[in-house]
């Protein structure tokens, strides 16, 4: 007898403001992490149905960018509170594809929603300057313009989050944007677009587009896509930002990251420890944020270390949707299995394997994987090299402050960082000194607010301007001057010489 498979959902596109299913015949397999079972389908675009996307969104960026300030800060005004109304349900809808935590999901949200308030203020935020009478009877100002049509290319961690850090700044521009998530959790893209549609957003001007790399060379390639944001591993931000420059388009790429918390031996060891594994095991530690290295200096290495060990058996783990979990599942089987050699590797090349998340009780469904803590680790291991993106938590040993600061600034990768100290001075002297992008003092995860911007430096960045806040405003616009002369027509004359400003 021939088993019958459930018949799984099918997840499209969005384009010209409605659900689109796609005509490659190609998917994806969507899958619920918490139980390790598919959930659904997601259609994968071809460069045919990139073209048509974009041919929309050319059209609708047209009129969107006559809209006025008022009317485009209306419409984010609008979505904000659909947003702030329909947290739980999307919430529930990221936990149920990516795997995280119901708190997390709502606070991944939250922080979103905080861009979205950002970009409201595009009244105040794109007003330019004018100087009057900068010369005889002449006048200068100047003004920002929306690039046209924008795309956005989204991590399967941020499924929410970092999609509203490009969309809400580009369409408060009064760009359109589309937008290709990850095809490891698509439903909330489109969650969002149905919420700009009932915030009175006009059809095209946001669009989802599923794909995989055909699709994101499609965009990188399209003549009628004037800008790139991007987040994600450092090698694709380093293809994207290539391709995409290559094709004449602005592009901001950022990378991968491996972030350190340097901890100085008068800090409060409980403070630092809770917010260490709060930092390195939130989200199964699938954050670009995430604090995967303890730099311990001196004698605050083995109560640090005992203390955070003490910690992780309190950790739930479990299905996301379920209140009492901590931490949930890995995104997939073999992200799981990847991270979890990464713990064997680290041990052959001799770390301390502190806490063994291979050994621990989790749910025997589903892509879940315990809490690792490494100790004596060094900076050639492979767990010390890689951006492992899991729950595993690297101690390394520094004896000075100084041989603590030289590590983290001889790191390739540059996106956050953290201090815990009780010392101001020697905050200060890390701030200033520390060859990183993002800084946190006695604060885990330094992800800016939204009116300041998110970014790192070296290889966790690819271009030169950051993303949302004013950076934000600034990539998805361009600057005009505009010099401007009235002359009394009864005295005006032909001069041939070059304009004096005087």
């Amino acid at each position: 007898m021939t088993q019958l498979i459930p018949q799984t959902r099918r997840i499209g596109h969005w384009i010209s403001g409605r659900e689109t299913p796609g005509t490659s015949g190609r998917t994806s397999l969507v899958y619920n992490p918490a139980a390790g079972v598919v959930s659904a389908e997601v259609d994968l675009a071809t460069g045919h149905e990139i073209d048509e996307a974009v041919a929309t969104a050319v059209a609708a960026a047209k009129d969107w960018r006559h809209a006025s300030l008022s009317k485009r800060s209306a419409v984010l005004f609008a979505f904000r509170e659909l947003l702030r109304e329909r947290t739980d349900e999307l919430a529930a809808i990221v936990t149920a594809e990516h795997g995280k935590v119901l708190s997390d999901a709502a606070g991944e949200i939250a922080r979103g929603l905080e861009n979205v308030e950002f970009a409201a203020g595009v009244p105040q935020l794109l007003k330019g300057g004018f100087s009057e009478q900068a010369a005889t009877g002449v006048d200068v100002y100047s003004i920002r313009q929306p690039l046209g049509v924008v795309a956005g290319i989204t991590p399967f961690n941020f499924p929410v989050m970092v999609p509203l850090w490009m969309c809400a700044n580009a369409i408060a521009c009064g760009n359109a944007f589309i937008l290709k998530p990850s095809e490891k959790d698509p439903s909330a893209a489109l969650f969002l677009a149905q919420m700009w549609k009932d915030a009175g957003l006009p059809d095209g001007v946001f669009t989802v587009v599923q794909g995989d790399k055909e699709a994101v060379d499609a965009l990188l390639t399209h003549k009628d896509i004037a800008a790139v944001s991007f987040v994600g591993s450092t090698p694709i931000a380093k293809y994207i930002y290539e391709t995409g420059t290559a094709n004449g388009k602005r592009v901001q790429a950022l990378g991968g990251a491996k972030n350190h918390a340097l901890v100085l031996p008068d800090a409060d060891v409980d403070m630092a420890a809770d917010a260490v594994v709060s930092a390195a095991y939130g989200s199964a530690g699938e954050r670009c944020m995430a604090l995967s290295v303890a730099v311990a200096v001196g004698d605050v290495a083995e109560p640090l270390v005992n203390a955070i060990a003490a910690r992780l058996p309190k950790l739930t783990i479990g299905d996301g949707a379920h209140p009492d979990s901590d931490m949930g599942p890995l995104i997939t089987a073999a992200h799981r299995d990847k991270v979890a050699g990464y713990i064997g590797a680290g041990a052959s090349q001799g770390a301390v394997v502190v806490v063994d998340g291979r050994d621990q009780d989790v749910p025997a469904e589903g892509f879940f994987l315990g809490t690792t803590l490494l100790d004596h680790v060094t900076p050639e291991m492979t767990v010390y090299t890689d951006e492992i993106f899991g729950p595993v938590l690297c101690v390394v040993r520094a004896k000075t402050y100084e041989e603590g600061l030289a590590l983290i600034n001889d790191n390739p990768y540059a996106n956050g960082t953290a201090i815990f100290t009780r010392d101001g001075g020697a905050a200060r002297a890390f701030q200033y000194d520390v060859q990183v992008g993002m800084v946190g003092i006695n604060v885990p995860i330094p992800v800016p607010v939204a009116y300041y911007s998110f970014g790192g430096w070296k290889a966790s960045l690819f271009g030169d301007t950051h993303m949302y806040g004013v950076e934000g405003m600034n990539f998805y616009t361009r600057g005009k001057v505009v010099t401007a002369r009235w002359p009394d027509p009864a005295t005006s004359s032909v001069d041939l010489g070059f304009p004096l400003t005087r």
